[in-house]
């Protein structure tokens, strides 16, 4: 692949719901420009951008992916990102990457919940948008309802660039499909796989054709005062009118374009390829959206001769290989066998070579511009998310905000060889994938693996199996539970041992009684009842108590225990015997102060279309949750303010998808811990006991 200049360089995420043919499109892609010589399927497991071997059995990608193309004297990054909504941070990281979205819709399933998802984001951050209409040829599909309904969706914006042709009058969408008719150039093909060759217009069809055309010179009009004038006049647009208007307009929001085809037909591939490289904005375009924001100062020129910046979207973890860190180039340039100064991390590292990707293979490289996308090896200290600069002129990007891991896993491994390796792989795998976490619970003991939802951890799970030979199985989820108490009590602890030599006795009066939070300790002694070189031992084994409950095991909080009186042997007496008198002093004192259960309380945030609301707050009830409020949102959407036990939340996640069809959200976070009923009190300790 020759060098191209920024101005020439394109990179464009390709997203939408699963399996509406993204993959399938970048391979089609790929075989149209000639970078691929035989066309892969999914089936086959042979596609160049679903390479894991996760990917090829579920037929589905669940990570993002780069692969580069040539075309019309322009340089093509395809990035093909998942469709599960389990992977939103792997999209989000793609079209960060991007100057426009690609959005594939499939022709016969129409919009679906994973392009309203995106496209709402796409609205958010000002992405441009062009939409690629797959499967045209299918069975029922009729190509002017479907743009019909996302006129209604999305807006008149949706321009189509291409109308289809069938036999003489007849539109041509579905088994119908002959051809493409091309608005900007008046032309017609008719496709015969991924060739075509030219044919007339059907004479009944030329009204249509030049209304559409009309639509477009007015949008591109209204990008230019001169253009407008140009408009007003009757004067033709030249083709690069034509196309700096367009480009603006896909900028400014107000202009999406739409082409029509079939990926694994090869229809409309090429007309693809041309209003990617004729239309979509360079990296350098001045006015083009900027995915990446400094900490600190102003964001720097898109241009090889500043100093070099770029930022990480992506690790990927190569058995062979090892780490390998894909990154844009923001400003400045990078020579292979240079240094990389990691300016978040402070740190410099040697790369073990310059790569562009095509998919899982790596292509060599001598340098890399401002702009385009590529990958090094080798780097131990940078991950996902950082910045690399010029060391002379330090700039740190801003870290793209990943979908919080709202759906968690207790797993154990299956044996002892397992449980030495899966810390390092659990950790290879957050590489990876930054939007899933993993912790050992210090209190539950339990190791647990969070994520977005059920897919992206059976995924985890199955990469730690066939990738790491790391075996586990899913356990239940311990919940973080307290015990406090909610009466005062007075009592007596007494340690007394005598079994010849050298005895212990201690012997100390406690009063207990429930505080806010945390645990206080006071002393009230008299007369040296308890010598004052004896507290601090009274104290440890109170402390020491406090970490296992009466009722379930579970620690204690809230609590104030005062050391009022007591007794010592001048000979028998020692640290030890007060600290085993406190235990029991703090055993009974907590059975006669009316012991309970505590548990977590967790505050939701769940944002849904309105059309969902009863459902929603149907269920948070059922999960004895209680709604706080409600904020209405600019979008039309509703977000449900409400607080629930976390022993209820486990599997949120799915249930909120299931009950909106993946077109809900939340966050959740801890706010405070509340008294278990007591229903649910006998169950917990029930458990409790049998676990032991």
């Amino acid at each position: 692949m020759k060098n191209y200049n920024t101005s020439r360089i394109k990179n464009v995420a390709l997203v939408g719901h699963s399996d509406s043919g993204k993959t399938s499109l970048v391979e089609a892609l790929l075989y149209k420009s000639g970078a691929i010589g035989k066309l892969g399927n999914i089936d086959s497991g042979n596609t160049v951008s679903d390479f894991d071997r996760e990917e090829i059995d579920r037929k589905a990608s669940i990570s993002l992916s780069v692969a580069s193309v040539e075309w019309k004297d322009t340089k093509i990054n395809l990035i093909d990102a998942p469709g599960y909504f389990d992977f939103e941070g792997q999209v989000k990281s793609a079209l960060k990457a991007s100057e426009a979205a690609l959005f594939v819709i499939d022709a016969q399933s129409g919009i679906e919940v994973g392009t309203e998802k995106y496209w709402k984001y796409c609205e958010k951050i000002g992405l441009p948008r062009i939409i690629f209409v797959n499967k045209i040829d299918k069975e029922d599909v009729n190509f002017n309802e479907l743009v019909a309904n996302l006129h209604i969706k999305f807006g008149k914006k949706v321009t189509p660039l291409v109308l289809t042709l069938g036999d003489g009058a007849h539109p041509g969408s579905g088994q119908d499909f002959k051809g493409l008719i091309d608005v900007m150039r008046k032309e017609a093909y008719q496709y015969d796989g991924f060739e075509r060759e030219k044919t007339s217009i059907p004479e009944i069809r030329m009204l249509e054709v030049e209304e559409v055309y009309n639509q477009l010179a007015e949008i591109v009009a209204m990008t230019d005062d001169k253009l407008m004038d140009k408009f007003f006049e009757g004067i033709n647009f030249t083709t690069e009118e034509f196309a700096k208007g367009i480009t603006s307009a896909m900028i400014s929001g107000s202009v999406v374009p739409l082409i029509v085809g079939s990926a694994t037909m090869g229809y409309g591939i090429d007309e693809l390829l041309d209003i990617i490289s004729y239309y979509m904005p360079a990296p350098n375009n001045k006015k083009a959206h900027i995915g990446f924001r400094p900490i600190e100062g102003e964001n720097l020129p898109v241009d090889e001769n500043e100093p070099f910046s770029a930022y990480v979207f992506k690790t990927y973890i190569d058995p062979f290989v090892g780490k390998i860190t894909l990154f844009k180039v923001l400003s400045g340039k990078l020579k292979k066998d240079s240094n990389i100064y990691n300016s978040t991390r402070k740190v410099e590292e040697k790369p073990g070579g310059l790569f562009r990707l095509e998919g899982k293979k790596q292509v060599e490289i001598d340098e890399v511009i401002a702009g385009d996308i590529a990958a090094v090896t080798k780097l131990e200290e940078t991950e996902t998310g950082d910045t690399f600069s010029d060391k002379n002129n330090p700039i740190v990007y801003k870290t793209l905000k990943q979908p919080q891991a709202s759906l968690t896993y207790a797993i154990v491994p299956k044996s002892k060889k397992d449980e030495d390796k899966i810390g390092h792989a659990l950790q290879r795998l957050q590489e990876e994938d930054t939007s899933f976490v993993f912790e050992r619970n210090n209190e539950t003991k339990q190791l647990t693996i969070s994520g977005v939802g059920n897919v992206q951890l059976q995924a985890v799970l199955d990469k730690l199996k066939n990738k790491y030979q790391v075996e586990t199985e899913i356990i239940p989820l311990r919940i973080p539970y307290r015990e406090t108490i909610t009466g005062k009590s007075d009592v007596q602890g007494k340690h007394k041992k005598q079994s010849g030599g050298a005895g212990q006795y201690g012997d100390v009066f406690i009063r207990f009684e429930p505080i806010e939070e945390g645990f206080e300790f006071a002393e009230e002694v008299f007369g040296g009842a308890v010598p004052k070189n004896y507290f601090p031992a009274v104290e440890k084994g109170l402390e020491e108590s406090l970490e296992k409950g009466i009722l379930a095991g579970y620690p204690v909080v809230g609590i104030k225990a005062t050391l009022y009186d007591g007794s010592y042997h001048p000979v028998d007496s020692n640290e030890m015997a007060f600290k085993l008198a406190a235990s029991i002093a703090f055993k009974e004192g907590m059975k006669k102060a009316n012991p309970v259960l505590l548990e977590p309380i967790m505050k939701l945030e769940t944002s849904i279309p309105e059309d969902y609301m009863g459902d929603v707050m149907g269920d948070i009830n059922k999960k004895r949750g209680r709604i706080i409020g409600m904020e209405p949102q600019e979008d039309g959407t509703q977000v449900i303010i409400a607080e629930a036990p976390y022993a209820e939340l486990f599997e949120y996640a799915i249930d909120l998808r299931s009950m909106t069809q993946g077109r809900g959200s939340f966050e959740m976070e801890f706010v405070r811990y509340e008294q278990v009923p007591r229903e649910q009190t006998d169950k917990i300790i029930e458990e409790a006991q049998a676990q032991e």
